[in-house]
């Protein structure tokens, strides 16, 4: 499972129907996938999901409340799938990239719904589309639970789990566009 928007705003700027949009299209958009597949990976007894959330699906920062609320909500319904059907042999891979060279910023919506339209500096830096791939299917190869892909932005996930005063307090001052 891989699609979604992202969304560059703040939250007292954002349009609900562009916090809509983006639950739909991220959220929705892949439990109604999930749900199609369900009934066929029960009947074959087999099947794995690989899902493409974000590591905003960890920890939130500035100007992606939409994004971040809606990868959050991926990672609850799968962690919940998973123990709903670990017993049907049915591995769950959440996939959770940092800065991803790809148009996700070009195309984040803003607060209005229109399109950003430019790329955001980390994720012009970030790792290009084709190591990300590779990381993945090693990732899904291995069946590991939960993978983390990116460069120096992985160190958030574990700021947040040992030190998340600190991580609030770097997300604070972080430029983010």
């Amino acid at each position: 499972h891989n699609g979604g928007i992202s969304q560059r705003s703040l939250i007292r700027d954002t349009d609900l129907e562009v916090d809509r949009k983006v639950m739909e299209v991220d959220y929705f958009g892949t439990v109604s996938l999930t749900k199609a597949l369900l009934p066929h990976f029960l009947q074959r007894g087999k099947g794995h999901f690989a899902v493409v959330t974000s590591l905003m699906g960890i920890f939130s920062s500035p100007m992606r409340s939409g994004y971040c609320g809606a990868k959050h909500a991926l990672h609850g319904f799968f962690n919940a799938l998973r123990a709903e059907h670990h017993h049907d042999q049915i591995p769950v891979t959440l996939i959770c990239p940092g800065f991803i060279q790809t148009n996700i910023s070009k195309n984040a919506l803003v607060g209005d719904g229109r399109h950003q339209g430019t790329m955001d500096q980390a994720t012009g830096r970030g790792l290009t589309a084709e190591q990300c791939a590779r990381k993945m299917a090693k990732a899904i190869a291995k069946e590991k639970p939960e993978v983390y892909i990116g460069k120096k932005e992985i160190l958030a996930v574990y700021l947040n789990r040992f030190l998340p005063g600190i991580l609030r307090k770097v997300l604070r001052k972080a430029t983010v566009t």
